[in-house]
């Protein structure tokens, strides 16, 4: 073979390996583990494994009984939070024990999922793999997949949300004044809504929050449970999109609008039918306007 040749086989074999990194699949959670045992149990060898592995864990709540959810940071995390645009939602990865039936699932938010649908700068290859190695990993779920260029552009269909289109809760005169007043809202535990987790990223005026969102009678719609127990039917269990973020982010207060926040971790889900978002088609705005009475001055 000449030169020639060996060059041009050389520049299709770059192109191609190319291609085929850019058609590569990305899903949002990780199933680590399945297998026979006690919930309490569980929860306690996977606290031990996340910090064994370096990872902080900033939120621990059940949403419903046999569901827990662990929120997790590192620094690794929140460099990157603070070196990508309203990053701070993808300062925490979230980690769930779900019991079904006789078996306890561990999964985890895939972060290179996340970092992409969230426009983050670091893909979080290497968090990825900490997981992996610390949790396990049997397989990625949760939906056909999109490749990263799909999941930064990604919205659920025309005329609804992108990541760069939250919703503007509200506004205070400065930053420091309105995660306090967030801080203490949530403390409040007022519209059902409640605080999970609290994350500061470092060298910006920027922090997230984690809620809890309980509802009943005509505020069903906004509740984790009623709206979980309709979109989360496949046997195993995407219990890690839970919970719920509210960004501060200079003076104002921002979350993701549902039709955004819920498409990102099901994105398969049908429009109409059985399991589908119109079962849900009044959460997004009972979300909104839960967060927007809780966090407004």
């Amino acid at each position: 073979m000449n030169i020639k040749s060996a060059l041009l086989s050389a520049l299709l074999l770059f192109c191609a390996s190319g291609a085929w990194a850019d058609e590569v699949k990305l899903k949002p959670f990780v199933l680590a583990s399945k297998a026979a045992g006690a919930v309490e149990e569980k929860i306690a060898q996977t606290k031990t494994a996340l910090t064994g592995a370096g990872f902080s864990i900033v939120g621990d709540y059940s949403p419903y009984a046999d569901a827990h959810v662990l929120i997790i940071t590192s620094d690794e995390l929140k460099k990157n939070a603070a070196d990508s645009e309203h990053g701070g939602y993808g300062a925490v990865q979230r980690v769930s024990v779900t019991k079904i039936n006789d078996d306890v699932q561990v999964s985890y938010t895939n972060p290179v999922y996340m970092a992409n649908v969230y426009r983050m700068k670091s893909e979080l290859s290497d968090v990825s793999g900490k997981l992996a190695a610390a949790l396990g990993k049997v397989e990625e779920f949760g939906a056909q997949g999109m490749t990263a260029s799909q999941a930064r552009k990604y919205h659920y269909m025309f005329g609804m949300e992108y990541f760069d289109e939250p919703s503007v809760l509200a506004e205070y005169g400065s930053y420091e004044e309105a995660v306090q007043a967030v801080d203490a809202k949530l403390a409040d535990n007022k519209n059902g809504v409640s605080k999970v987790y609290r994350v500061d990223i470092p060298g910006k005026s920027e922090s997230v929050f984690g809620v809890s969102m309980k509802g009943e009678g005509d505020n069903k719609y906004m509740d984790d449970q009623f709206i979980m127990k309709d979109i989360d039917f496949h046997d195993v269990k995407s219990t890690a999109h839970l919970p719920y973020e509210v960004l501060v982010s200079g003076g104002k207060v921002y979350a993701l609008y549902a039709r955004f926040r819920i498409a990102i971790n099901f994105p398969d889900l049908s429009m109409m039918g059985k399991n589908s978002f119109m079962n849900i088609m009044k959460t997004p705005e009972a979300i909104r306007l839960a967060l927007q009475k809780t966090v407004q001055p």
